[in-house]
């Protein structure tokens, strides 16, 4: 299975200089749980749920007054969409991220989640099943022995 088949789209974005009150708008409006922040269309980061309660609570000021550039999680973590779900999940292990970009040369096109992940989980299960089985009857095929 490719990342692309399971990832998120299209993305949904929020201006670096922006308050965190108008990115958690974009957040429900889009009922993600993550927006990409972007520099002159270019990402630089991610804010999550997580990033804008924290920021909110160590800040102790309204939503209005705090940056997303402030509580954004950067540098960001990418992948392709040709990549393998397998391949993708392991890059988020290995650098304890739970978004990756999906990133086709320089166009973002999508946004793969720990969540798009384990909603995909029994269909990953069932293809590694497959080449498995696969694997088997092709090293135990009597015509290549």
């Amino acid at each position: 299975m490719l990342v692309r088949d399971v990832m998120s789209k299209p993305v949904v974005t929020v201006a670096v200089d922006a308050a965190l009150d108008a990115a958690a708008k974009r957040m429900l409006d889009a009922d993600v749980g993550s927006v990409v922040v972007e520099s002159d269309g270019v990402p630089v980061g991610i804010l999550s749920e997580s990033d804008v309660l924290t920021a909110g609570v160590n800040t102790g000021r309204p939503l209005s007054g705090v940056s997303v550039r402030a509580a954004m999680s950067a540098p960001l973590t990418r992948t392709r969409p040709t990549a393998t779900v397998r391949s993708a999940a392991e890059t988020m292990r290995r650098e304890n991220a739970k978004k990756l970009l999906v990133v086709d040369g320089t166009d973002l096109v999508g946004v793969l989640t720990l969540t798009d992940v384990v909603w995909n989980l029994s269909d990953l299960r069932r293809e590694e099943r497959r080449k498995a089985d696969a694997r088997f009857e092709w090293r135990h095929d009597e015509r290549f022995k």
